[in-house]
């Protein structure tokens, strides 16, 4: 899966997606239980077949089922779609992404002394 792949994802693919994540290890049935209003049995199988397919899941059978898996890490996989959301609406500007999510959120104290130290650490390395 290429880092720009992970936008053709739909909202469905997407929910799925996190519930395998989630369980690390998925069959239909479960991926069904868990997913909001779920369509039927063999929509859901086709999504599963659909999202192998595009790479994004790989599968072994197990007796007559078949058990998924995410075939890259979530943390891979967040930075991806991170840095896609970084280039796409914010012209590839962390002060512009930090800003927005500093406007839509209240951080407290020990966050923001987090992200002091973060980002006193990304400067020290950027002087190196």
């Amino acid at each position: 899966m290429s880092d720009a792949s992970h936008m053709d994802l739909t909202r469905r693919e997407r929910q799925i997606m996190d519930i395998v994540y989630r369980k690390e290890r998925a069959t239909a049935v479960e991926v069904m239980k868990n997913l909001p209003s779920p369509p039927g049995y063999s929509a859901v199988r086709a999504m599963l077949r659909l999202l192998t397919e595009k790479g994004y899941l790989e599968y072994e059978q197990d007796g007559p089922r078949y058990v998924y898996a995410p075939t890259v890490g979530r943390e891979k996989a967040s930075r991806s779609a991170l840095m896609h959301l970084l280039r796409t609406f914010f012209g590839g500007s962390v002060e512009q992404a930090v800003s927005a999510l500093l406007d839509v959120s209240e951080p407290s104290g020990e966050e923001l002394a987090r992200l002091s130290r973060l980002i006193r650490r990304a400067s020290e390395e950027e002087e190196r």
